[in-house]
């Protein structure tokens, strides 16, 4: 059952790889709990008191309420799709709360230091110094996740319209604009790119993936630790932020357009969310800064 569970939310209901990942090891845990302390593999004869002593000991064991909140997730949508299929009569879940969480400011990096990471990092020569400027500044520019930027394809810029083609979560496509200038590095960096690849097809043993844009020195699909340890290793040479990520430049991206004015809801289009709700938690940030500015130029401040 929950192979065919994981099965479905992969490629029916289009959950990303990592959140796939992570319900199969929420899955596990939980399995392996009802093994140990109830003698028990039967799903269909677990109630929601055994759920509740799971979250109990995780939350013993100092899980934080943000990760046990995500293993309840997991089990909500496993039951929901055993009851789609008829194999349990009763959700379990139905009793189980999620816990209170601490809303978190997304972390942002100032519009100052993303101007000193492109004009006085040095990046090297060559296409993979150029591949990695490319990952921050495609991640700064066009606030997309991680895994979008990974299964970018060459197909997917339009430089007629000036924009780029992102599929997201749930397998929805989005239009992102992007400036002139922004079209013309990539333009270079395309040709820079075919020259490379043209030099690595010599080698019968790379493996070459031409279409995707962002690609590793040997050709191949860059891996989520290959785009955070590219962003991590630029962006920890102007800011000192505690969390360093990918997820930053996207936080960023959101931060700096609704500071210079943007409409939430166009952010909201930008980011590729389903509510605006997930949007809101940008305007935050926003405040803050307008009470900077206000601490700054107000006379009776």
């Amino acid at each position: 059952m929950k192979d065919r569970f994981l099965a479905y939310i992969q490629y029916e209901k289009r959950y990303s790889p990592h959140t796939v990942t992570a319900y199969r090891t929420d899955l596990d845990q939980f399995f392996t709990f009802l093994s140990a302390q109830y003698q028990i593999s039967d799903i269909m004869i677990v109630d929601h008191s055994m759920i509740r002593s799971w979250l109990a000991i995780l939350m013993e064991a100092k899980l934080s309420p943000r990760s046990v909140n995500r293993k309840i997730t997991a089990l909500n949508s496993f039951y929901k799709y055993l009851q789609k299929e008829e194999m349990v009569s009763i959700n379990p879940m139905r009793k189980i709360v999620s816990l209170k969480t601490a809303k978190r400011l997304p972390f942002f990096v100032e519009k100052d230091k993303m101007e000193r990471l492109f004009e006085k990092v040095d990046f090297g020569d060559g296409f993979p110094a150029l591949r990695n400027r490319l990952v921050l500044e495609m991640l700064y520019n066009t606030g997309m996740r991680r895994s979008e930027l990974i299964n970018l394809r060459e197909t997917d810029l339009d430089f007629y319209q000036s924009n780029i083609r992102v599929i997201g979560k749930r397998n929805k496509e989005r239009l992102i604009p992007i400036s002139n200038k922004f079209s013309e590095v990539l333009k270079a960096y395309l040709k820079e790119k075919k020259n490379y690849l043209e030099n690595l097809e010599a080698k019968p043993t790379i493996c070459i993936k031409p279409d995707l844009i962002i690609i590793t020195d040997s050709g191949q699909i860059a891996s989520p630790d290959f785009i955070y340890s590219t962003v991590t290793k630029y962006l920890s040479q102007v800011t000192t932020l505690q969390k360093i990520s990918p997820h930053v430049l996207r936080h960023t991206f959101a931060t700096h357009l609704l500071n210079n004015g943007a409409e939430l809801n166009a952010v909201k289009e930008l980011l590729g969310h389903a509510s605006l709700a997930a949007t809101q938690i940008y305007t935050h940030n926003t405040i803050e800064n307008l009470k900077l500015i206000y601490k700054q130029a107000h006379p009776k401040a």
